[in-house]
């Protein structure tokens, strides 16, 4: 009798990747994962010793996907800014692997290499280096919640996206008065949460980075 098939590390990720591509990361299993290729859960953990590692191994590989490639240009905040919207179309191709970014720490290479990234731009800014840990903090804090509430919103389907915007209007639009009067006031000018998002994205890290650079003045 034949043996079963032999997965190497690469495949089971591939794997993963795809089945993440419809189902979101809570509802994954190593158990749905073995079943998909036609193996036992047993197998699978020769390779990754829990969920969480395996989850946080497909994760660094999208990092390692954003930083194909990369080369930094121009000043440390178009450096920085160039990295955000890298990882930002990275994890828009796997958006139900967002939240599992920002919610599991990744020790890999694509990590490192985000990390090495971002800490060198902020050494270059002036920021005397024992003010650059925090700033780097602040700066992934942000990033990770920006991605991933724009991942969430992408996993919407059609219908659910129109019924939103539906209830959107009558909520802002049929605001009363009197009871919600700046409301009413800005109800035709304020725009959905889903609305030109890589625009607020990058207004947000921009004001972040205007921070810093605002903090890092008195030392140049």
């Amino acid at each position: 009798m034949a043996g079963r098939r032999r997965w190497s590390t690469e495949e089971i990720l591939d794997a993963a990747a795809e089945l993440l591509r419809t189902s979101d990361a809570d509802s994954f299993s190593v158990r749905k994962l073995a079943a998909a290729l036609g193996t036992d859960s047993s197998s699978l953990y020769r390779h990754f010793r829990s969920k969480t590692e395996l989850l946080r191994a497909v994760v660094d590989r999208i990092l390692l996907a954003a930083m194909d490639g990369y080369d930094p240009e121009g000043d440390w905040k178009q450096r920085i800014t160039a990295l955000a919207l890298r990882v930002r179309e990275a994890f828009g191709k796997q958006p139900q692997l967002a939240a599992v970014w920002g919610r599991y720490a990744s020790s890999g290479t694509g990590s490192r290499m985000v990390m090495e990234e971002a800490l060198e731009a902020l050494r270059a800014s002036g920021l005397p280096d024992e003010e650059i840990p925090a700033s780097y903090h602040r700066i992934a804090v942000l990033l990770a919640a920006l991605i991933a509430s724009e991942a969430g919103a992408s996993a919407v389907t059609p219908e659910e996206h129109e019924q939103g915007m539906e209830l959107f209007r009558v909520a802002v639009l049929g605001a009363d008065p009197e009871r919600f009067p700046a409301l009413a006031h800005f109800a035709r000018d304020v725009p959905p949460l889903g609305a030109d998002r890589r625009a607020a994205f990058e207004e947000i890290l921009a004001a972040q980075l205007a921070h810093v650079e605002a903090a890092a003045r008195p030392n140049q």
